[in-house]
């Protein structure tokens, strides 16, 4: 599929099917498993429903899917570089958990909950706040590119390091979603690593998940059928990031 079909079909309209749990194991994590959840193994879909694979994913692009649950939007991107393997990053209580790196040909797809652990500024159907930088840019937050940054209050966040604070009010690093790809180049997302902000995020933003969920227990669905991958630019109407 050529990417500028990808693109083109992503804001026509997307297709689910329906993949079995599984539930991930031997992954390094805080001793007490709070920092480390396992939740449905979903399968990445193109705009088509087709299979995501790598090689339809542009570099320095940000890309946005939905998991673990029907309305927490999450960040895939292909780095241009391999990620940095085994990062032990802290939360803001101090509990220590790993990042194993990136996933992949050459280890440079990461994925991340797109929601900022600092106030929660996220991605919606009308705007986002945040988003990756390319490394050839620079930004209001951090004097150099290749990081996601929060234009809300200016945190920045390395996603070669498993999102760990680089400036900004952030106390602590973005969750990660842990991916595996199979033995077809198949993306999978299995389980949420690091200081997830879901339930403090239902718990803010009411109003915003009826609007585009119709009702809470719809948002707070899990997601138990493929996970389509959108561009930023096409989940989002305007993205402002600066």
């Amino acid at each position: 599929m050529e990417r500028r079909s990808f693109f083109k079909i992503c804001a026509k309209g997307t297709l689910l099917i329906a993949v079995s749990p599984y539930f991930i194991e031997g992954y390094l994590k805080a001793d007490d498993g709070r920092l480390f959840k396992s939740f449905n193994r979903v399968k990445l879909l193109d705009c088509y429903g087709n299979p995501l694979k790598e090689d339809i994913l542009q570099e320095e692009t940000t890309y946005v899917f939905n998991y673990p649950y029907a309305s927490t939007p999450c960040f895939l991107i292909k780095l241009s570089e391999p990620a940095t393997k085994e990062i032990r990053l802290r939360d803001e209580e101090g509990n220590e958990y790993m990042w194993k790196g990136g996933v992949g040909k050459d280890k440079k797809v990461v994925a991340y909950s797109a929601i900022c652990p600092h106030q929660l500024a996220h991605p919606n159907p009308n705007e986002s706040f945040i988003g990756y930088i390319p490394k050839e840019k620079k930004s209001m937050a951090y004097k150099k590119g290749g990081v996601i940054v929060c234009a809300s209050h200016l945190s920045a966040f390395d996603p070669k390091m498993g999102a760990k604070v680089l400036a900004g009010p952030a106390k602590e690093p973005m969750a990660s979603i842990v991916l595996d790809v199979d033995e077809d180049g198949v993306f999978w997302a299995n389980a949420v690593l690091g200081p997830a902000k879901f339930f403090d995020y239902f718990k803010s933003f009411k109003p915003e998940l009826k609007e585009f969920y119709k009702n809470i227990r719809k948002a707070k669905k899990l997601v138990s059928l493929g996970a389509v991958v959108k561009p930023l630019e096409i989940y989002s109407k305007e993205v402002v990031i600066y």
